[in-house]
């Protein structure tokens, strides 16, 4: 499959590692906006470097195109290329406004339009998922999502909240469920945006939920990403999306934990889960399958997101 790579950045370079190695896909091109920084990317990984992206679409004629721009500057490119018809894969944030994400699904028609929300492939969320749907955790009660680190400054002030803890409301909704209410509280007294988020969350299945999401800490700490998920049968911890999972039985002091073996380097590195997201969506795209994570979910994801920012400016619970 002959893929091509919008994007020459410092994520964009695991879409470019992982369609340059595997033997089912042909890497036909990387597309950026600075022709050195493009030039280097594409020699690294034995493709060919565009800065025109109607030249590369002309001569390259790829068959899958992935996306990975800057977080606000989504819109233009991927509109563009959902008029192409050609399969897409774009990393999150979808975009930052709820009309353009409605455009572009709209535009997508049935086409295949996928989000990297590649969280959802981590080992332990994975075995986090089989544990509770075989039922392991009872009734779910109630669920905790904290993540956070150093900044990463946008221009909108919701860019923590949108761009990142995307992950959080797209891992809820996967391990729990529906979010059907937002109450928010936000902070911008370290650099003008709101760069903390404390929410409370309900849940369709009568659960409920809270999500920390900073800008004000650091990725050095321990549990910097920490999702707990209590039930009436069982309790478990997913810590640092790849690093662990415990789970507890009520009155058992003894907890089970998954955690990589030796040998074991893919399941410990957070990169691999593009790699086995990348796996699943293109047995999907070959058997003329959905996408395992559809671009619907980036909107839904911003939808929550204004639920939340609605939330923090009126002082009430908002439903989604």
């Amino acid at each position: 499959m002959r893929v091509a790579v919008v994007g020459a950045g410092g994520w964009g370079e695991h879409h470019a590692r992982i369609f340059s190695r595997r033997e089912d896909t042909e890497l036909v091109a990387v597309v950026g906006r600075t022709p050195d920084r493009t030039r280097a990317r594409a020699d690294k990984y034995g493709t060919t470097p565009y800065t025109d992206l109607d030249l590369m679409l002309e001569r390259e004629r790829p068959e899958l195109i992935t996306v990975c721009l800057p977080n606000e500057e989504h819109y233009e490119v991927t509109l563009k290329l959902v008029h192409t018809g050609i399969p897409l894969l774009v990393e999150k944030p979808l975009v930052f406004d709820l009309a353009e994400a409605d455009t572009l699904l709209n535009d997508a028609g049935g086409n295949f339009f996928a989000i990297n929300f590649n969280h959802r492939y981590a080992e332990p969320v994975q075995r986090a998922k089989a544990l509770i749907d075989a039922g392991e955790l009872g009734d779910l009660i109630f669920a905790t999502w904290r993540f956070g680190g150093e900044a990463n400054h946008g221009n909108s002030p919701h860019a923590n909240l949108i761009e990142t803890q995307c992950h959080g409301f797209d891992m809820l909704e996967h391990l729990v469920g529906p979010i059907s209410a937002v109450s928010a509280h936000m902070t911008n007294k370290t650099y003008g945006a709101f760069s903390t988020i404390a929410l409370a969350l309900d849940f369709e299945n009568r659960a409920v939920g809270t999500m920390l999401g900073t800008y004000d800490s650091s990725y050095a700490y321990p549990d910097t990403q920490h999702i707990e998920i209590n039930g009436t049968e069982g309790r478990l911890v997913i810590h640092d999306t790849v690093r662990a999972l415990t789970f507890s039985k009520p009155g058992d002091p003894v907890e089970q934990r998954w955690h990589s073996t030796y040998f074991d380097d893919e399941s410990r590195t957070f990169a691999a889960t593009f790699d086995r997201h990348v796996d699943a969506l293109l047995q999907s795209l070959k058997a003329g399958n959905p996408p395992p994570v559809p671009a619907e979910a980036g909107r839904r994801a911003l939808q929550l997101a204004h639920a939340a920012i609605e939330s923090h400016k009126t002082g009430r619970r908002v439903s989604t």
